[in-house]
């Protein structure tokens, strides 16, 4: 997907840029970095001074997180996130945070001992990489590269070669292996060229099932020029802000489903040349690949609304059976579902093993008879792809 600021990168390197800033921001407090945010319960009571002071959001991604989880936190900063996490997730959960930043790094470690044992769990770990690159574990690179230092180009084709062998035998963060990714007002910081990239790696680590959950600001328009040439701006949370409706985009192109917005602000954090740039709480899920098969299982939507469609053009009219095959049916109806308020899932009466299942010939409206579902004389009732369940002027 190309995006406005694909269109419009930056001349200056934003990742020095940022690199440079959040390194002073970890050793002098920078109030401009930080939106005002109210976190749930009293989690912070226990995080010494220096995380708070020098860790900066502009969310509560966290509190969408349950006990036991695997956690990843995309720019855990100081680790104010995971430090919160790490009480809500328990002995048999586990955070990890990711930064790239040696001074934000340094104090989230320092603290790890005495907040285990006030928690009773040692059930963090911070790690330094990219978020837009989570299989590269910099630290593993860099004790390498001391080692090998690079003065000719055919150094610098060894150390290509070391990075994706890293990549390929110690992956920084493995794929399907963590419940919740979440982040806290970074994404916008990367590189519009790497921000695909970052994407498709939140979508690689996360488990089936698993969801993101990401608090980052937004705006209402596109980026002028002059917001885009401002270091400051970039990283001040401005200049790479996502447009809204990009923002929900990028989940939904690299296959999430049930995007949904948990929070929006109101009152914008920022107006500047005009445009509005606010907080933007999002969760995401991955889990809709995989084939399609038939098991007799129907749902109703139960309204409000006349009908819907889900992410893979599914139209569901309301109070109608909707007849859809059995990986539809459990993203609907399992008891996290995002969906699972607003359906009703009918099993069939007889259950049919999933050997026994056949492919199922999705169609973005097919009515399912009520027979069918019972096992007796069933026949199913589909409309063709050009023709609407319901005709014009007329409640399904």
């Amino acid at each position: 997907m190309v995006t406005s600021q694909s269109v419009n990168s930056p001349s200056y390197d934003i990742e020095k840029t940022v690199l440079d800033r959040y390194q002073e921001g970890a050793k002098v407090q920078q109030p401009s970095l930080c939106c005002p945010t109210e976190y749930e319960g009293n989690y912070l009571d226990i995080l010494p001074q220096e995380i708070i002071e020098k860790d900066y959001g502009c969310g509560d991604p966290t509190r969408y997180i349950s006990e036991g989880e695997t956690v990843l936190d995309l720019g855990s900063g100081t680790g104010k996130n995971c430090y919160i996490l790490a009480q809500k997730v328990g002995k048999k959960g586990k955070v990890i945070g990711v930064d790239f930043n040696d001074e934000m790094l340094k104090i989230a470690r320092k603290y790890q001992q005495d907040i285990a044992e006030k928690i009773g769990a040692f059930n963090t770990k911070f790690v330094k990489g990219k978020i837009q690159d989570l299989t590269l574990d910099l630290e593993l690179i860099e004790s390498w590269l001391s080692q090998h230092p690079i003065k000719s180009v055919e150094d610098l084709s060894r150390f290509e070669n070391e990075c994706d062998r890293l990549r390929e035998v110690s992956p920084l963060i493995a794929d399907n292996s963590v419940d919740v990714v979440i982040s806290n007002c970074v994404l916008n910081l990367v590189r519009p060229e790497d921000k695909q990239k970052l994407f498709n790696e939140i979508h690689r680590v996360l488990k089936r099932g698993g969801r993101a959950v990401i608090s980052d600001i937004v705006c209402d328009e596109d980026a002028t020029p002059d917001i885009l040439n401002d270091p400051d701006l970039w990283s001040g949370c401005i200049a790479g802000a996502f447009r809204e409706d990009e923002f929900l985009r990028m989940f939904e192109d690299v296959g999430f489903y049930g995007v949904e917005i948990l929070k929006r602000e109101e009152q914008p954090w920022q107006v500047i040349d005009g445009i509005e740039f606010r907080s933007l709480t999002v969760r995401a899920y991955k889990g809709k690949e995989g084939p399609c098969l038939e098991r007799k299982q129907s749902i109703i939507y139960k309204g409000p609304w006349k009908q819907v469609q889900d992410d893979d053009g599914h139209i569901f009219c309301r109070g109608e059976r909707m007849a859809v095959c059995d990986k539809t049916y459990q993203i609907l109806t399992y008891a996290e579902s995002p969906y699972q308020k607003d359906i009703i899932g009918l099993p069939p009466y007889q259950e049919i093993p999933l050997e026994e299942a056949t492919e199922f010939s999705c169609k973005n409206k097919a009515i399912r008879h009520a027979k069918e579902t019972k096992g007796t004389n069933y026949n199913l009732t589909q409309t063709t792809e050009t023709m609407d369940c319901c005709t014009p002027g007329e409640c399904c």
